[in-house]
């Protein structure tokens, strides 16, 4: 008897340390897909999705703190950014976490596969039947009306007891991307006109910006370390020969052979058919290129072989470049999408990653968007709208200006207010004296205690470029984020070769240094059919703090 009672209990506690996982608790919950999306009913089960699971960081309020430590003017730290490894290990899972989410997907015959860089995804590939089961879900298939475009999604979804503490976010789940909104922030889809106008009051081009913002035009001795990464995404392909045009035409003054280094990922490449140019993917190249003379550039073509799904490679790319060892000290994209298009938890994950390229050094530079108060892209809606990532406080965010005499703010410059995150201690003075000022206007239309976007602005309308042979104009907060980007990039490079860290995050010594910037005045951001916000002395969600003049930005940075 005592032998069999000894046997029970061996039996008992095996059972206690093997966990069911039949006990599920809900997790994220939407009532309906958003608008402009159809349900077309279940999805077949035998579609296969790559499941993303997002694990909770560690430390992400150390990584903030850590962050903001080493970009603060003030700071004794002030420059001394962290190495890979220290910035990663902030946001990298527990082994305990890893385990035990390793443990239930291993009761279902399957293994995650952990993400590069901080480890803090796992990613799993299943069909719909399996990834019902899993979630305890009903994926659909949804379609997107305008562009015609499917995705399988849930409603909602839950996880098992042992381990929902433990999973932040899935994806795919509910959180349904307008193909539209994830795109190049890009107003004309294509060239404006052939014509080069003779003023810079009408039209932009290389000299244009050297002379609006004191840029040098002498080519500078690259720096060690110093290059700026432009991000390419959905199929845009930089092309050499146009760059070799453009460097002709615009800039007679360089060697019409200076080029880009390329860097892939998820399938990316750069086939060089003048039919297969991509007007943003050159529009970046030529002005980092032909504004930041001498400053290595590379192009990283993220392709269509994505791992995180409809995020058309904005994860992807984080993950890859996390886990270099060298990232570039700035990165420039101009794509972007609706705040609202993410879950707070998938936002607040991605922008995590930025802060740890921040602490690491790097300037992550993003164009807001060209739907002015409506945005990422102009469109119809009750209250105003935030872009993402511009609402992420850990990044700097460009907005568009055109004209001289003075610069004007260019209506579709998107800005505003995250409902995400709150307005960081950086911004609190010149947020509150944009806000005393407005009184109530916009009142009801948007967060008032949301971090407020854009920080910057630049050039962004009628800028030359040549794509496809041709030449011609473009308009977009696209234009702008590469030009900011490229004066940092200048500043980077006299700093480096001095023997000083370059600039790293830029937004505590932005807004320390406000005086640095050209304050515009003019203009305002219309959308949702109302006024929009308008933009006056001193910081104001159309164009920031203003546009750059490198002379004082150089002055600024202690050069």
């Amino acid at each position: 008897m005592a032998r069999v009672s000894l046997l029970l209990a061996s039996f008992v506690s095996l059972a206690v340390a093997s966990p069911a996982f039949k006990t599920f608790i809900a997790q994220e919950t939407i009532p309906s897909a958003p608008e402009g999306f159809a349900n077309l009913g279940p999805a077949a089960v035998d579609a296969v999705m790559n499941l993303r699971m997002a694990l909770p960081s560690k430390d992400a309020a150390g990584l903030h703190a850590a962050l903001l430590d080493v970009s603060d003017p003030k700071s004794a730290n002030y420059g001394k950014h962290l190495s890979k490894d220290e910035a990663n290990a902030f946001l990298a899972p527990s082994a305990d976490a890893v385990s035990a989410v390793q443990e239930w997907l291993s009761s279902k015959g399957l293994v995650g596969k952990v993400s590069a860089g901080t480890g803090d995804w796992l990613s799993v590939s299943v069909n719909v039947s399996t990834a019902n089961e899993l979630l305890s879900a009903k994926y659909e298939t949804f379609q997107h009306i305008e562009s015609g475009k499917t995705y399988n999604r849930a409603l909602s979804y839950s996880l098992p007891s042992e381990v929902a503490s433990l999973i932040d976010h899935i994806h795919p789940t509910v959180v349904f991307n307008n193909p539209l909104s994830l795109g190049p922030v890009l107003s004309a889809p294509g060239l404006v006109s052939d014509a080069t106008p003779s003023s810079c009051a009408t039209t932009i081009t290389p000299a244009c910006l050297q002379s609006l913002y004191n840029i040098p035009k002498t080519k500078v001795t690259a720096a060690a370390g110093n290059s700026i990464a432009v991000a390419g995404f959905i199929d845009q392909y930089a092309n050499s020969a146009d760059l070799k045009s453009f460097l002709t035409k615009f800039r007679t003054d360089m060697s019409s052979s200076t080029t880009f280094t390329l860097q892939t990922l998820d399938g990316g490449s750069n086939p060089q058919s003048s039919s297969q140019a991509g007007v943003e993917a050159d529009l970046d190249v030529q002005y980092t290129i032909g504004v930041a003379t001498g400053v290595p550039v590379s192009f990283v073509s993220v392709g269509d072989n994505w791992e995180d799904g409809d995020l058309e490679g904005f994860l992807d790319i984080v993950n890859f470049l996390s886990d270099e060892d060298d990232i570039p000290p700035v990165m420039t994209t101009s794509y972007g999408e609706n705040e609202s298009d993410m879950t707070k938890t998938l936002a607040f994950k991605l922008c995590d990653a930025y802060a740890a390229f921040g602490a690491r050094g790097v300037s992550v530079i993003f164009a807001s968007g060209d739907g002015g108060v409506s945005g990422s892209q102009s469109a119809s809606c009750s209250k105003y709208k935030p872009t993402f990532p511009s609402g992420c406080p850990f990044l700097t965010s460009v907005g568009s200006v055109h004209g001289i005499s003075p610069e004007t703010a260019s209506t579709f410059s998107s800005g505003g207010f995250s409902n995400y995150w709150g307005i960081p201690d950086y911004q609190a003075d010149a947020a509150a004296a944009f806000l005393t000022a407005q009184g109530t206007k916009n009142s009801g239309l948007f967060n008032a205690s949301g971090r407020g976007f854009p920080d910057v602005a630049a050039q962004g309308e009628n800028v030359q470029i040549v794509s496809g042979g041709s030449t011609g104009g473009v308009d977009g907060t696209s234009c702008a984020a590469p030009i900011f980007a490229s004066v940092i990039a200048l500043i980077n490079n006299d700093l480096i070769a001095t023997g000083q860290s370059p600039l790293g995050f830029l937004n505590p010594w932005l807004y320390a240094n406000a005086d640095a910037l050209n304050d515009v005045t003019a203009g305002s951001n219309p959308g949702c059919s109302k006024s929009g916000f308008a933009a006056v002395s001193g910081w104001d969600p159309v164009t920031g703090l203003g546009t750059p003049d490198y002379n004082k930005l150089r002055a600024a940075a202690g050069l």
